[in-house]
This record gives C-alpha cells, structure tokens and sequence, in this order.
C-alpha cells in the first residue's frame, strides 16, 4: 500500500499539544507533526484505566520523537465515577463483539471532553497554538466524542473560553485521522517510520501488556493491519 504523508495544514514551523494515548492513533498523530517539523509538549493521562500499560508506550515514543515536554496527568475523577469497562474492573470488557452495540461499554464518559479541557490549558500555558489528537470517524468504535460534529463544537469552545482566543489567536483542534480508515492509519504510520509495535491497543491487556487479541480495539487494530499489508504478501 502507497500511502502519501499529508501536508500540514498551515505553513512554517508550529508548536503543539499531542494527546498522547501510547496507542496506534495517537502515535500516528506524533509521528506526522514531527515529520512536518512541529514542536510539541505531549500530554498523557493516568485516569485509572485497566490498560495503564498504554503509559509506559507513551513514554517511550515521547523519547524516541524527543518532544519539548511530556507530561502524565492524573484524572482520577474518571474511575471514582466509574460506568466504562475501562474503569470499572466490574465491567466486562467485550470480546469479540466489534459493531454489536452503537456505544459500547468501553466509552468512558466525557473522557474527551476533559481530556480536551486540559489540552487547552497546556497549550496557552506552553503557547502552543494547536492541539492534535488521533480521534477517528471512520474504523472506530462508536464513541460520540470521537465525531467531527463534537470536534467542531469543541472547537468553538477553545474560541470562546480561552485567552488565546478572546485575544484573537484561537487554538486550533486538529485530528488529522478523523476520516482515514485503520488500514489507511496504519499505512501513515508506516510511511512516516512508525512500527506499530511501538503502540498498543488493547482494552483488556494481560500480565505484562500482553494484548487479548479480542476486543474491540485488538480487532479493528488487526484488519486494520491486515489490509495495509495485504498488497506485500
């Protein structure tokens, strides 16, 4: 699969915030800023999910791309509210049930709507005039925040209730993912020299980080690579 790297979408050099999950998407996401020559502060966050282990990944690429800063927020709001298989070890993580629920119970409620919050905060503490994150449309799971009407409306949001926007310099929510499907993400990632192996996906991860192979991210991960690959076999 020919996979051509996007132009950045406003020229010279930038500096942004990376939500930095330690997955695929958002690997991707760093990967592609770097190559267009952006500085960046990445920010991850510890909010008490069962796979934690995405940390550890998220780390290791803020070293490999050398970013200006990377920092590990706590929101533990998140699992003393509870209601997601993400942060309620209660619940069930689904297995092998891709596209059987239009919101699953891995959604953890307004997750990207503080995650998003706090990247406002950084980037006007930072200066940085654009937020990137890897929210996809297309090969997703369903999740009301990962759509492009939630974004634009976040967008106005960062407009209105910052001081960079009053001011007349808006932040900029960026998610050059939005419309790619899994394989076409997976071939970005390739094209800009990221391994897949670097990133993780997986909800319920056993001993070690050791993906189950049956949720829903393991399994749109898994077509995701299978059909980026499928032309060189």
């Amino acid at each position: 699969m020919r996979t051509l790297v996007p132009r950045p979408p406003v020229p010279g050099e930038r500096t942004a915030v990376v939500l930095l999950s330690g997955g695929l998407d958002s690997g991707t996401c760093l990967a592609l800023v770097s190559r267009w020559g952006w500085r960046v502060h990445a920010l991850s966050f510890d909010y008490g999910q069962r796979h934690r282990v995405e940390l550890a990944f998220a780390r290791r690429l803020a070293r490999r791309y050398g970013v200006d800063s990377h920092r590990v927020l706590r929101v533990p709001a998140l699992s003393q509210l509870g209601g997601s298989a993400l942060t309620d070890r209660r619940i069930a993580v689904p297995k092998r049930a891709l596209g059987k629920k239009a919101i699953p119970v891995t959604y953890v409620p307004a997750r990207n709507t503080l995650f998003l919050s706090l990247a406002l905060a950084a980037a006007e503490v930072t200066g940085a005039t654009e937020i990137v994150l890897g929210a996809n449309a297309l090969d997703y799971s369903g999740y009301p925040d990962c759509r492009p009407e939630f974004l634009r409306a976040f967008q106005r949001v960062a407009r209105l209730g910052t001081k960079a926007g009053i001011e007349g310099s808006p932040l900029a929510i960026r998610a050059p993912l939005l419309r790619l499907s899994k394989a076409q993400i997976v071939g970005l990632a390739f094209a800009l020299g990221l391994d897949p192996a670097w990133t993780t996906s997986c909800y319920d991860p056993g001993p070690g980080g050791k993906a189950c192979e049956r949720c829903d991210a393991c399994l749109l991960r898994a077509k995701g690579v299978a059909e980026a690959t499928a032309g060189n076999r």
